[in-house]
């Protein structure tokens, strides 16, 4: 018997063993037990017949007296002797007509807990009818397992029953499986309708290449400047036929516009030129900011509050409305806040492998505002962490193009794990930020005329698409479009006598924007997939000019008081001008007084203040000479004297006069060679 025990013992350690969630409700006793007796909480489904010891207490529970229904974990029990099992049935045969003795239940429970198979029972003191589960088994076999137990008391569980892992596993993949091919599905679908190439309209900027290109996020306005130093401001909804622009101006005098960006919010406009300084307007053309020019004699350029030489490009946060980025010739990238336009932000120095200076051609951020991407002219990509100081770069690839090619143009992808350039070196580049080593793919002989021919993707990322210039011998621009996967060419629009330069895909419009070097900008749409833009003014009727009604002599005068010179209020005028004006005020000067030449005011003109004037001053007062004499009687007057006197000439030949003496020559022959004079 005692393999009996430790039978036992080995499925109570099963029984603490059991998964935490298979839990069951407690039992309710409804007879409270005496103070003596001992109270045992149990939980599980009822267990089987317990074993009896040879020569313990004969009140216990029936046990089935056949061997063959005992398990193999069990063998031990071929050791009992058969005379004590004949012992045992006679036993349980008398104990089974007094199972009413409740006492007798409850000690024959409490002095035999150690010899239990499987999960204890709850103790009652009511009859079997309490028990929760299925009858009580009248086999003898080796303890139930958690599996059976859940699979009858699922109705006592405190939580839901447990699926198995193979079935969510199984579940899972065949959700999993939908997805993929529902997303499958919709990229198939949105390839089919990201290419808006079926109509487009073309207005004019201007007789030179436009250069800059812009449109705000919510796709109701656009910017467009040129060559020629003009931008304009075009409206969609305020539009018609005619195609008129409501506002042009030139903001940065005779100095080519090389980019234009609408910020995040669409509330300014960033204005990069040929100058050194870049300018902030609203949406409506007012200027806002004009940043400050640094310092050009100073040799350290962190130094200089601005850029010292012409600006190359720029761009808007991402999602921060006052910050803003410049590149420029200096060798320096600054970053810019709108309400603290007299001084850089920060600033990012561009170096070549050698540690000499680069200019930066192209700049642009990541799509999360994370990194700062700079094209420099020796051919490198070099990229910065925003987060960190600007000291180091985060990535850095030196021979990403040809050195001494601009990259006119960085774009990153909306996932922001690809990067496109675009070079003078008449290629276009993919890279893979995640791999910054070598281009995943390359497209050449894509020429490009002008600095700021652009590249951009897709609002999904699925295709690229870039432009050609005219080259020598064609007579048509090219727009591309690549596959991103496999940089396989899906599309291939010719536009004739016109360069492609800038090139914008707007997300929100699915309308492609283009730049032409004839100084046209031309829409793409479609009137199906393609939203608001271009297809709210496309057919409007031209706006007649109203006539003014004419105003008769009998009307009343227009009295208009504040355009008086009186009424006028002065506008603000920059510091330096109100600083010139109140130089010329002596009052406000604090100017000494300049000295006179003559007595005026009271004061007398200071004469004789050194020696020289004191001489002259005095010489002129002695000897004075009237203005109207003649010159020529001056001097004949003294004719007589000198005649009569002589002094300087006449004396020299007094002696010879009147007849005059000549020098004699000499031959040349007998002097020396070195006193003779030479003949001119």
């Amino acid at each position: 018997m005692d393999a009996l025990a430790g039978y036992g013992s080995s499925s109570e350690e099963e029984e603490t063993n059991m998964s935490p969630a298979i839990q069951l409700k407690q039992l309710d006793i409804k007879d409270q037990p005496k103070d003596n007796d001992k109270v045992v909480k149990r939980y599980g489904p009822p267990k089987p017949k317990r074993f009896m010891n040879q020569g313990t207490n004969q009140n216990q529970s029936n046990v089935s007296s056949t061997n063959n229904t005992i398990s193999e974990p069990c063998n031990n029990m071929s050791k009992i002797k058969p005379e004590d099992t004949k012992n045992e049935t006679k036993s349980t045969q008398g104990e089974s007509s007094d199972e009413s003795d409740s006492s007798e239940n409850s000690s024959s429970s409490d002095d035999n807990d150690g010899d239990m198979i499987g999960p204890p029972i709850p103790t009652s003191l009511e009859d079997n009818n309490d028990l929760v589960g299925p009858p009580v088994p009248e086999l003898i076999g080796p303890p139930i397992t958690p599996a059976t137990e859940v699979v009858h008391c699922y109705s006592e569980l405190v939580k839901p029953p447990v699926t198995s892992q193979n079935d969510n596993t199984k579940e899972i993949s065949k959700t999993q499986a939908d997805e993929d091919e529902m997303s499958d599905e919709d990229n198939e679908e949105e390839d089919k309708l990201v290419v808006p190439l079926s109509k487009d309209i073309t207005f004019r900027h201007g007789s030179k290449a436009v250069t800059g290109l812009a449109i705000d996020p919510a796709g109701a306005r656009l910017a467009s400047g040129a060559v020629d130093y003009e931008v304009k401001f075009w409206d969609f909804a305020g539009m018609d036929s005619s195609f008129h622009s409501f506002r042009s101006l030139y903001p940065c005098g005779n100095n080519p516009i090389k980019c234009i960006e609408y910020s995040s919010t669409g509330d300014a406009v960033l204005i990069v030129s040929g100058m050194s300084q870049a300018k902030i307007y609203d949406r409506d053309g007012s200027e806002i900011l004009e940043c400050v020019k640094g310092d050009q004699y100073i040799a350290d350029l962190a130094r200089t509050k601005g850029h010292t030489a012409p600006l190359t490009s720029g761009m808007w946060h991402p999602y921060l409305r006052q910050e803003f980025m410049t590149a420029s010739e200096d060798s320096t990238c600054r970053l810019w806040d709108v309400g603290k336009g007299s001084q850089h932000k920060s600033i990012m120095k561009c170096k070549t492998k050698n540690g000499l200076k680069t200019n930066p051609t192209a700049c642009t951020y990541s799509r999360d505002g994370n990194l700062i991407a700079c094209g420099c002219l020796d051919g490198s990509i070099q990229m910065w962490d925003t987060r960190k100081m600007f000291v180091n770069t985060a990535k850095l690839l030196r021979d990403a193009h040809q050195s001494g090619s601009d990259i006119s143009c960085l774009q990153f992808s909306y996932h922001g794990n690809m990067l496109s350039s675009r070079s003078n070196d008449d290629t276009l580049k993919l890279w893979d930020l995640r791999n910054f080593k070598k281009p995943i793919f390359v497209a050449g002989n894509l020429f490009s005329r002008y600095g700021s021919t652009s590249c951009t993707f897709s609002p999904n990322d699925s295709m690229i698409m870039t432009g050609e210039s005219i080259n020598k011998g064609e007579k048509d621009g090219k727009l591309h479009i690549f596959k991103t996967a496999t940089f396989e060419k899906v599309e291939e629009l010719s536009i004739p006598n016109s360069h492609i330069i800038k090139i914008i895909w707007h997300p929100r419009l699915n309308q492609i924007f283009i730049g032409c070097g004839d100084g046209s900008v031309k829409i793409f749409f479609d009137e199906d997939k393609s939203a608001r833009g271009a297809k709210l003014f496309i057919g409007k009727k031209k706006t007649k000019k109203r006539q003014m009604d004419v105003i008769s002599a009998a009307a009343q005068p227009i009295i208009t008081p504040h355009s008086l010179p009186m009424f006028r209020q002065e506008k603000p005028k920059p510091l330096h001008k109100k600083l010139e004006k109140e130089r010329q005020d002596p009052v406000k000067s604090h100017r000494p007084d300049l000295p006179i030449k003559s007595g005026q005011g009271g004061r007398v003109a200071a004469s004789g203040s050194t020696l020289s004037s004191y001489v002259i001053r005095n010489l002129g007062l002695s000897k004075r000479v009237e203005d109207d004499q003649d010159p020529r009687e001056a001097i004949l007057k003294y004719a007589k004297d000198a005649a009569e006197n002589p002094y300087w000439i006449t004396p020299a030949y007094k002696k010879t006069q009147p007849d005059a003496i000549f020098k004699k020559e000499e031959d040349s022959d007998d002097e020396a060679e070195s006193k003779k004079p030479r003949l001119v």
